[in-house]
């Protein structure tokens, strides 16, 4: 098996039977905002920050360049996007993350928000967080991100959660987001 093909079997085992129904699809669900393609699972939260699973492919990697996408936080330790990404001029932070159900440390949120932020600063940028299924690691990072745009924490998540039905907020991973937050503030005193 080809390995951009044990990637997407690993995805549609972490995601069940909804991605085997979805990924051929190229329809925009108006319920989701949702848009699949390629194997792609792209969910816009905002207009410029969308959440989702993996790349896996140079042609979902083509996909995400046609969205406009123009930078790429990767949240998963299984891949890293940054050779996929290359030939389209999109900059990737790759701030491989383990699954693991275990507090994350606010250095890992410190990268993805000054990633973030600094790519934000500039009118055209739009901006990909993602892991391999967008359940657990990237809306735990889009989480930190809107939080340190002003957002409070439970409207962020109830955003993020209503837009991405799939997402599983963990209380280990809200909590270290929380402790990153209470952090900032400390050092903004």
């Amino acid at each position: 098996m080809k390995i951009e093909g044990r990637f997407r079997a690993a995805l549609q085992r972490q995601l069940g039977s909804q991605t085997s129904t979805n990924v051929a699809s190229d329809e925009i669900s108006p319920t989701y905002g949702r848009r699949r393609n390629l194997g792609m699972d792209i969910t816009w939260i905002t207009a410029r920050i969308a959440v989702g699973g993996g790349i896996w492919t140079s042609e979902n990697m083509a996909e995400v360049a046609r969205a406009g996408i123009t930078h790429v936080i990767d949240m998963q330790i299984e891949f890293d996007d940054t050779p996929l990404a290359a030939p389209y001029g999109i900059q990737v932070l790759w701030n491989a993350t383990d699954d693991d159900f275990q507090p994350k440390s606010p250095d890992l949120f410190q990268a993805g928000v000054d990633f973030a932020l600094n790519a934000l600063e500039h009118d055209n940028a739009k901006l990909f967080i993602h892991c391999a299924a967008g359940v657990h690691r990237a809306p735990m990072m889009t989480l930190a991100v809107l939080c340190s745009q002003g957002w409070e924490l439970e409207n962020a998540m109830q955003t993020i959660a209503s837009r991405r039905p799939v997402v599983d907020f963990a209380e280990v991973y809200v909590d270290s987001v929380e402790k990153y937050l209470q952090e900032q503030v400390k050092a903004g005193d």
